[in-house]
């Protein structure tokens, strides 16, 4: 049983117009003014989307939120971009998050945009 949680701290979300493929639970960018997309691999990512109603989504852009993750993933302030499956991987020219935990078996991490 884990001890601590992380769950929605500092949660911030912001309303955002939605491109086709935008899924909830997946990290997204900025593609126009107001707009978010689903990220392919490699590309730096704004947050993470909830669910899309109506062309609009809340994307949630600062706080802990956990999210899939390609491993390896090391702990601490470290560079991610997005996996190009709606997680996110390390990697120099993304954003700088703190990572808190990582959980191999299901392959998330609980990150603080």
């Amino acid at each position: 049983m884990n001890k601590v949680s992380f769950e929605q701290a500092g949660s911030l979300m912001v309303t955002f117009f939605a491109e086709e493929g935008v899924q909830d639970g997946h990290v997204v960018k900025v593609s126009a003014n107001g707009t978010v997309a689903p990220c392919e691999q490699g590309d730096s990512f704004c947050g993470v989307a909830g669910a899309c109603r109506n062309g609009a989504v809340g994307v949630q852009v600062d706080g802990f939120v956990k999210v899939a993750a390609t491993l390896p993933l090391e702990l601490g302030k470290v560079g991610l971009v997005a996996d190009g499956k709606g997680g996110v991987m390390a990697g120099e020219d993304g954003i700088c998050a703190l990572v808190v935990d990582v959980d191999t078996v299901a392959k998330t991490a609980v990150i603080c945009l």
